[in-house]
């Protein structure tokens, strides 16, 4: 056995204990979505962009596509850990298809429960995705206003 068999055997052994552990403690949902996560990226042209920084130090991103009130497209970027991606991804999946009203429903709640639960030390995660989504929401909300207000020929100083 050569010493790159010897290497290969090593790794395969401890990704396995690794996957293990990560099972231990997350669900397979969480793990779907932080090794396999859905709509990363950014929409170009976007109706809606919120960034948020948490108190961990993470940053994510959410724009969302938006047609006759219904988000029909959503993508985020984080520079975070595994959980903040699981968090993100499945926050893209719970919008996507609904009213701009439905999507600011999304919480951090139900961020949690659609993932099955996370450790307490990652729930600040899901409320990451949480007040970045409400911030793209928010965003969104204003271009609009300020829509109204051009076609109505109001202008504010």
């Amino acid at each position: 056995m050569t010493t790159s068999d010897n290497m290969s055997s090593d790794f395969d052994e401890l990704e396995e204990f690794v996957m293990t552990e990560m099972r231990r403690i997350y669900s397979e949902k969480a793990l779907d979505h932080s090794l396999n996560p859905r709509n990363v990226g950014h929409i170009k042209d976007a109706e809606a962009f919120g960034k948020v920084t948490g108190p961990c130090g993470d940053t994510m991103e959410i724009s969302l596509r938006i047609r006759a009130d219904k988000v029909v497209d959503a993508a985020f970027w984080t520079d975070g850990c595994g959980t903040s991606i699981a968090c993100g991804s499945v926050t893209t999946e719970l919008v996507k298809g609904n009213s701009v009203a439905e999507a600011s429903s999304v919480d951090s709640r139900l961020i949690l429960e659609e993932l099955h639960g996370l450790p307490e030390s990652d729930v600040h995660c899901a409320v990451l995705a949480s007040d970045t989504l409400k911030a793209a929401i928010r965003n969104y909300q204003t271009k609009q206003k300020s829509t109204r207000k051009y076609a109505l020929g109001i202008m504010v100083v």
